[in-house]
């Protein structure tokens, strides 16, 4: 007599919600992370050069803030046992990189740096409020943590555009090359 098999466990449906999320919940962190790592090192580039100006406090008070993304989402990757982007060492020099390049250009180019970078962060941490929100068992502390860091995101374009980023020459130019590089960098942190 044949008999159908059983379906492993790990095939039963409410398994595989599961592991979906499980997948989506490792991709959030990897690329927020990510995300972080690059400002992080940004605005450390933007306060090598920056730093001695008027524009120090301010570069530093946003890059204080950067910090402690960096390091939640750091902690998050240990507590979630997530396997963070093999770009990291990448995105730790170009993002250095961008923000010493920008600020040697000028402080306005600098502030133009950060409403760029700023304007692709809270737009990808807005596209990840709305998924997690379609799900009610979605993870409530990430939730609330990228909210309050979208929202601390938003600030800093804000700044950037109170502090002469669109007075920057060629200003769409700069802008949408950057944009260009930060959305190329979520995307490939989101595969590897």
């Amino acid at each position: 007599m044949f008999t159908i098999p059983k379906r492993p466990h790990f095939l039963h449906p409410k398994n595989v919600r599961s592991v979906m999320n499980r997948a989506t919940l490792e991709q959030i962190i990897r690329v927020d992370h990510a995300g972080e790592l690059g400002a992080d090192r940004i605005y450390a580039g933007q306060m090598a050069i920056l730093g001695h100006t008027s524009k120090g406090p301010l570069v530093r008070h946003m890059w204080e803030q950067e910090k402690h993304h960096r390091a939640t989402f750091e902690n998050l990757i240990q507590k979630h046992r997530v396997r963070p982007t093999v770009m990291t060492p990448i995105w730790n020099v170009a993002g250095f990189l961008l923000g010493a390049g920008t600020a040697l250009l000028g402080d306005k180019a600098a502030m133009a740096c950060t409403v760029a970078v700023e304007t692709v962060i809270v737009e990808h941490y807005n596209d990840q409020l709305r998924m997690l929100l379609e799900d009610p068992e979605c993870n409530k502390e990430l939730l609330e943590t990228i909210t309050k860091f979208r929202d601390e995101e938003q600030e800093h374009h804000d700044t950037g555009i109170d502090h002469g980023a669109e007075q920057t020459p060629f200003y769409e130019t700069i802008s949408n090359v950057i944009k260009i590089g930060c959305k190329a960098a979520i995307q490939i942190s989101k595969v590897i």
